[in-house]
């Protein structure tokens, strides 16, 4: 018999989806199971998608490799999702009939001092406390030292979200790439960095030095740690990608126009 769980954002609309879906599912001879999914089905927006990915990571026992994640939208169309809440029947028949295609996006993974995380989007080091000075290293080479409040890394799919804020690149989908954005960079004629994003191929390792990371924190998505006593952290791309459903084609260029 076929798990799933569903995860829902606190709305109206979004919680009376999710009760129609158990129904529905469990009617089909589904079972309900919160720790050893084979499904998540997401029922909310992107950033919904993205907090039940983690949810998935931090709480239950089941790797993340074993999961499928379903996403619809009651909202506009997201980038997660091929369904609004107003095609719901469309969206569960697609399902239920087998015609959904399985693919893959990365995560990006952290490491440092032995402690390892997880994110879709991007991975941030900020510290608004104090100017953080950073060494950056491409693939163990010195690329330049950076001043600011910070750095982000984001993945693809991440490009859109908090590093389109900060000015970077838009990546098309289907490019298999990281980019590197600055964060309230400092330049003037005593010291400078690149002072614009840079995009780099999927298989390469960011390393992040500093004599001093104090105050400063990471940012993995939503999720926020300390990193106080750090010298070192490196940023690549997991070896376990997240594994969707796909219910039917939608141009990316139609989910851009939809968001922006």
């Amino acid at each position: 018999m076929k798990k799933y769980k569903v995860t829902a954002r606190p709305d109206e609309l979004s919680e009376a989806l999710k009760q129609r879906t158990i129904e529905e599912l469990n009617a089909h001879g589904y079972e309900y199971d919160e720790l050893w999914p084979d499904y998540c089905f997401v029922i909310g927006g992107d950033g919904t998608f993205i907090y039940a990915v983690h949810e998935i990571m931090r709480a239950h026992k089941i790797p993340l490799r074993d999961v499928k994640f379903y996403g619809i939208h009651t909202g506009t169309l997201g980038f997660y999702t091929d369904y609004r809440d107003t095609e719901y029947d469309e969206f569960l028949e697609t399902f239920l009939a087998g015609k959904c295609t399985e693919v893959t996006y990365p995560l990006l993974q952290v490491d440092y001092a032995g402690i390892i995380h997880n994110a879709i989007n991007e991975i941030r080091v900020e510290n608004a406390a104090r100017t953080q000075v950073i060494d950056v290293y491409v693939n163990g080479e010195k690329f330049e030292t950076f001043r600011g409040t910070g750095l982000c890394v984001c993945t693809q799919l991440g490009s859109t979200a908090y590093n389109r804020s900060l000015g970077g690149a838009v990546i098309q989908e289907g490019l298999d790439l990281i980019e590197l954005t600055e964060m309230a960079g400092i330049h003037h004629s005593k010291f400078r960095s690149l002072e614009a994003p840079i995009v780099l191929k999927g298989d390469s390792v960011l390393e992040f030095r500093s004599a001093s990371f104090n105050e400063a924190v990471i940012g993995c998505d939503a999720d926020v740690y300390h990193i106080d006593d750090v010298t070192s952290i490196k940023i690549y791309i997991a070896k376990t990608p997240v594994h969707m459903l796909r219910g039917r084609q939608v141009s990316y260029f139609d989910r851009l126009k939809s968001l922006f």
